[in-house]
């Protein structure tokens, strides 16, 4: 119904604005060309800074409306995470300068220098010096931040610290599977020709090397505030990307190419949730890659917490080897002599 609505709007501007431009070539006919032009252009003129007036206080406006509803008004929850956030006040304060000075240039400029039959236009085919500075300043904006985006990249993507907790996360279609090594802080291997979700094989762990016997399985991804952790990321179908907005990062997840990066969580999910005042408040990840229908829902669950608490979570799950192996053993057999007891006593 909505859609209908707007599209009525959208046609009855259309007529109205037709109906105007009609009636300007009437007036223009009856006043004389001459004379309805240079009212015209006097009138345009003065749009011109109505609009400019009224599109600096809109912006204004909307900043002030939903600037709380933006990432902006949430402290980055990551050490890598502020120094994103620093690159884009940086981007933000250098463009909003170029914009605010050209905008208010370009209407100014076509209000003060409407035609008139007192000015001649000034012919102005070329300058080196201006060219040289429109040219060179720019340039030299865009290599520093491209330079300092670069530098932080590879910050993230570097090595992680040496006691950094592991988590790996892969993407499928349209869910994501997060695995954990036990005490030895090693993965087991994997084999995509083993993959058997039915079966407890999801991932397609190598169930004969030792190192996956004490990996755990997860749907939430749990993470100890202060300590780095390293996300080791794969996918098994398409291309997806583990997007993580509050920490303001995110890495590809590419089939048969394992990506990684690193950060430490600053505040666990229940001190975010006083920050935020949210008591529903979760860090989440999401796909930041379009990859099929089901996208929109491939949604997955962060918990930041202590280490006590993520010690204690870890010790109430079971390694998903002993999870198979369990579900594979034969159910043990039936004591017949436990029913032939009680079938002497009746006889």
């Amino acid at each position: 119904m909505s859609g209908y609505f707007i599209l009525a709007i959208l046609t009855l501007a259309f007529v109205v604005t037709f109906q105007i431009a009609k009636a300007s070539e009437y007036v223009s006919v009856l006043k004389g060309e001459e004379k309805a032009f240079r009212q015209n252009n006097r009138i345009n003129a003065f749009l011109f800074i109505v609009f400019l007036v009224l599109g600096l206080i809109g912006a204004w406006w909307c900043n002030e409306m939903f600037y709380k509803k933006t990432l902006l008004a949430q402290p980055a929850a990551s050490d890598h995470g502020e120094k994103v956030d620093f690159m884009l006040l940086i981007t933000i304060a250098v463009t909003g300068v170029v914009f605010f000075i050209t905008q208010i240039l370009l209407f100014w400029f076509a209000f003060k220098y409407q035609y008139t039959e007192k000015r001649k236009a000034f012919y102005f085919p070329h300058n080196n010096k201006l060219e040289l500075i429109w040219t060179v300043v720019p340039a030299i904006f865009l290599t520093l931040l491209v330079g300092l985006g670069m530098f932080y990249w590879f910050k993230m993507t570097s090595d992680a610290p040496k006691d950094s907790q592991l988590v790996e996360i892969t993407g499928k279609q349209f869910n994501w599977l997060v695995r954990y090594p036990g005490k030895d802080n090693v993965f087991g291997r994997k084999n995509y020709r083993l993959t058997d979700a039915s079966n407890g094989n999801a991932l397609g762990v190598d169930w004969e090397d030792g190192a996956s016997h004490d990996d755990i399985e997860a749907t939430e991804v749990h993470l100890v505030v202060g300590k780095p952790v390293q996300l080791v990321i794969g996918a098994q179908d398409v291309i997806h990307d583990v997007g993580l907005v509050h920490f303001r990062m995110k890495m590809d997840a590419v089939p048969g190419i394992p990506t990684t990066m690193w950060f430490t969580p600053k505040y666990t999910t229940a001190q975010m949730k006083e920050i935020t005042g949210n008591k529903d408040f979760v860090y989440e990840i999401s796909c930041d890659q379009m990859c099929g229908s089901g996208h929109y829902s491939m949604r997955g669950v962060i918990v930041v917490e202590t280490q006590e608490e993520f010690d204690a979570w870890m010790a109430s799950k079971k390694p998903q080897f002993v999870t198979v192996k369990e579900a594979a053993a034969p159910a043990p057999a039936a004591d017949s002599t436990a029913t032939s007891k009680p079938l002497a006593k009746l006889n």
